[in-house]
């Protein structure tokens, strides 16, 4: 559990982010309550990479074996995530679990430490979201996550902002998945995500319809949308459509036909607004009342 005093990890795991940005967010994050330690490769720049991969993820070990450090929160997204995994310990990292938070390329992270590391962790905010910009719900969500021990614990929209349940159904297991384009990157290598009996979160951002197409086809073809049991679609944010084909459209003529328990519009991942949900924990997606609710704490 995350509390006032506590000390947060800075790392940066993929794009670089400017020093000015990292040490403002740094800033807003202390005047919270928390302590920071960041980590020795956090401002690396290396063209579109921060450094290396093997710093990178030594700096991501560093703050798991950290006995100070209660969570670890990466300044952004952007690529190159997948290339720490190889330099990652990971049986070492889950006799060592602690909160860890991010969404777009952190996509791959969040997966493969809640699946083989078996670490619950969070598609939620990043160091670079710490500003004061961001509306107080994704800040509620955030701190509902890290902060509350609360057995269960409903997923709801901001208001004016309607979830939207297309397929009927209840259906409960462990949520998988996360930005699309991230995580489809994992088919065919050793990290590729297990949907079998889960139920798959997808979102993207930037991204034409005929892209997002292609990637849900390699899910497809892959077997991961008949392994799982339900679908939670965030928003496809800033994206384009493609020869008059909209995300709607997309939804409408891939995803239902799946006839899988589905339900969209919900605000997560690279929109304004970001709900908390947790990669690895147990979740109800009841489409009959148009209700997602974790089932487990997330903290203890």
């Amino acid at each position: 559990m995350l509390l006032p005093g506590d000390t947060i990890g800075i790392v940066t795991l993929g794009s670089p982010l400017s020093a000015d940005e990292i040490n403002d967010r740094i800033d807003t994050i202390k005047g919270m309550g928390f302590k920071v330690v960041v980590g020795q490769h956090a401002y690396a720049q290396n063209g579109f990479l921060a450094g290396t991969a093997q710093e990178r993820a030594s700096d991501l070990m560093e703050m798991f074996a950290n006995d100070t450090v209660k969570m670890i929160l990466p300044s952004r997204g952007g690529v190159g995530v997948a290339g720490i995994l190889p330099y990652l310990d990971l049986m070492f990292i889950q006799k060592h679990p602690k909160l860890i938070s991010g969404y777009s390329d952190i996509t791959i992270l969040l997966n493969v430490l809640a699946q083989y590391a078996n670490l619950i962790t969070l598609h939620s905010l990043m160091l670079i979201d710490f500003n004061t910009g961001t509306p107080a719900y994704n800040f509620d969500q955030f701190f509902a996550a890290t902060s509350v021990m609360t057995a269960q614990r409903q997923i709801q929209n901001p208001p004016g902002i309607q979830q939207i349940s297309r397929i009927a159904g209840n259906v409960t297991g462990p949520m998988v998945g996360g930005n699309l384009t991230s995580f489809v990157d994992t088919l065919g290598t050793p990290y590729e995500i297990d949907t079998k009996g889960k139920i798959l979160l997808l979102e993207d951002v930037h991204e034409t319809m005929n892209t997002v197409y292609r990637y849900i086809m390699e899910l497809q073809l892959a077997g991961k949308l008949d392994d799982c049991i339900g679908i939670v679609m965030g928003m496809c944010t800033d994206c384009l459509n493609s020869h008059g084909e909209s995300y709607e459209d997309l939804i409408n003529n891939f995803i239902v036909p799946l006839n899988k328990p589905l339900m969209t519009n919900v605000a997560t991942g690279h929109g304004t607004f970001k709900a908390a949900l947790p990669i690895g924990a147990t979740v109800n997606l009841d489409t009959v009342n148009n209700v997602l609710t974790v089932m487990e704490t997330t903290v203890s």
